[in-house]
């Protein structure tokens, strides 16, 4: 499914079923009071011959042209609506095919100290008529150094990156409309559908490119229409499933797959395939269309989507309501306040059981319920006051909290190849947790035996903090004094916090 990740990933298309009334039968036919298969041998009479006038021995004739009429109207009233139907069907489900691509993406990732190259297929759906597609963050990310995109027709075009949101799995690119129009090709685009009204049990198709084989058609059915996980290194060591549940299908869903859609027999877009479950049969997951529509329109619009954080990690309340004097269905349990986080600062602590949000009532009582009651505070704008309802013994108290913008514990990465160093800048989350006094620094990833920095004796997981006793906040920093290194080959001296303590090291050319 694009990119290798430890999950992996789609329709087959089927006539509709006609359903055939029951009960109830035509007074006009004639009754038949003998039915032989051909070559049967007739029924005899009793005794003797068969005496011509006599009703009981004579052979039923039958009026060919009278049953041929029957046939023709039995036909007409039992093949229509069925023939309806499949027309239906197959004029939403050809366009929805016509609409489905292959992704092919060449990328860079890192590698032990060094930026290695490394190309791979996933899926993807054109939902406008100005070549927008859909596909999940996995198959195309901002490392991208080149995006092809084969369409229905088998043609081949160039895309660019629009948007990545890592948190939904959820990426859009767009076609180069330009070369569309030079080369006068044409495509189709797809539409979305309503997931919220899926059930398990209902039949649903999974289109992509597993293996590369494009515009491959499975077909399965909605196994649970609300399934939660969480990934914490799910979309390459980005974190996901935080803010939606998912739709499970045991429609097949293999390497390739990934970024297809998940449809409707009328070619409704109801998911987007992301992952299958290793090691076990027809596990799928597809992010719904609910969640994928929301998800795009703001990626179209900004390139990025920007929530809010308080720094709560809530937890179910499944059979620990007697514990807490609660009423089913009422609360959900807050498992952790991050260190340093709004909510820490205000004075919320692991334990803690949260009531409702700005006077609105939260139940948390299941693993499902929860993506939703994180949404509702990631949505609110960066910087809002938040009135939280929490009970802590029997004590019930409001506490006001100020969101901060969310970041992935997960720091973005560059590589210094000369240095053979690659590092993560450090996050907000991982500087909380490992007690840092603020988030400044370069946390090394990886080293490229032989190189100046593994001779230094640098490891990984030191954080560097200075080079050349130039504090390094930002990544940027790092990189003006790596660029400043190339132009200028010499001797560098970087400090590093390691285990609390400082070390030196020096970089020889």
């Amino acid at each position: 499914m694009g990119p290798s990740t430890s999950l992996k990933r789609l329709r087959d298309s089927a006539s509709a079923h006609s359903r055939v009334p029951e009960g109830g039968t035509d007074s006009r036919r004639p009754a038949v009071q003998s039915v032989r298969a051909p070559g049967a041998r007739p029924s005899r009479p009793p005794s003797g011959r068969a005496r011509a006038g006599d009703p009981r021995h004579s052979a039923p004739t039958l009026n060919v042209g009278r049953v041929t009429a029957l046939f023709c109207a039995f036909a007409v009233f039992f093949f229509t609506p069925f023939a309806t139907a499949h027309a239906k069907m197959s004029a939403g489900f050809n366009r929805l095919l016509d609409a489905v691509v292959r992704i092919d993406v060449r990328e860079w990732s890192i590698d032990e100290g060094a930026r290695r190259y490394a190309a791979s297929i996933g899926s993807g759906v054109i939902l406008s008529g100005d070549g927008l597609i859909l596909t999940n963050a996995h198959v195309v990310s901002p490392r991208a150094v080149e995006i092809n995109v084969t369409l229905a027709n088998l043609e081949r075009v160039g895309a660019t990156l629009v948007g990545w949101d890592h948190w939904t799995d959820l990426a859009v690119i767009r076609i180069d409309m330009e070369e569309v129009r030079r080369r006068g090709l044409v495509f189709a685009h797809a539409r979305f559908g309503d997931s919220d009204d899926l059930f398990p049990g209902e039949t649903v198709y999974a289109v992509g490119t597993p293996h590369g084989l494009a515009r491959t058609v499975t077909r399965g059915i909605i196994s649970n229409n609300r399934r939660y996980f969480e990934d914490t290194t799910g979309v390459r060591g980005y974190e996901t499933g935080v803010f939606n549940t998912w739709l499970q299908t045991d429609a097949a869903i293999n390497p390739g797959n990934s970024g297809g859609p998940l449809v409707l027999e009328n070619g409704d877009v109801v998911g987007i395939n992301s992952r299958a479950y290793v090691g076990a049969d027809n596990l799928g997951f597809a992010i719904p269309a609910s969640t994928a529509r929301r998800v795009m329109a703001d990626l179209v619009k900004d390139g990025k989507i920007v929530r809010s954080y308080i720094g709560i990690s809530p937890a179910p309340l499944q059979d620990l309501e007697t514990f807490y004097s609660l009423k089913q269905n009422t609360g959900v349990l807050i498992d952790n306040a991050d260190v340093g986080s709004p909510a820490a600062k205000a004075g919320i602590r692991g334990g803690d059981i949260l009531l409702a949000i700005n006077g609105e009532r939260v139940d948390g009582r299941f693993p499902e319920l929860l993506p939703p009651i994180q949404n509702r505070i990631a949505s609110l704008p960066v910087g809002t006051s938040v009135r939280l309802t929490i009970k802590r013994g029997e004590q019930q108290s409001d506490y006001t909290v100020v969101t901060e913008k969310l970041e992935s514990r997960h720091g973005e990465e560059w590589v210094f190849e000369k240095w053979g160093l690659s590092v993560q800048k450090v996050s907000r989350a991982y500087a909380r947790e490992h007690q840092f006094p603020d988030a400044a620094g370069l946390l090394v990833v990886g080293l490229q035996p032989g190189f100046s920095a593994a001779l230094s004796g640098l490891a990984v997981n030191d954080v560097v903090t200075k080079i050349n006793q130039q504090p390094i906040d930002t990544l940027e920093a790092a990189k003006k004094a790596y660029d400043a290194y190339v132009e200028h080959p010499g001797t560098i001296l970087v400090e590093v916090n390691r285990n609390r303590n400082v070390t030196l090291h020096v970089f020889k050319p």
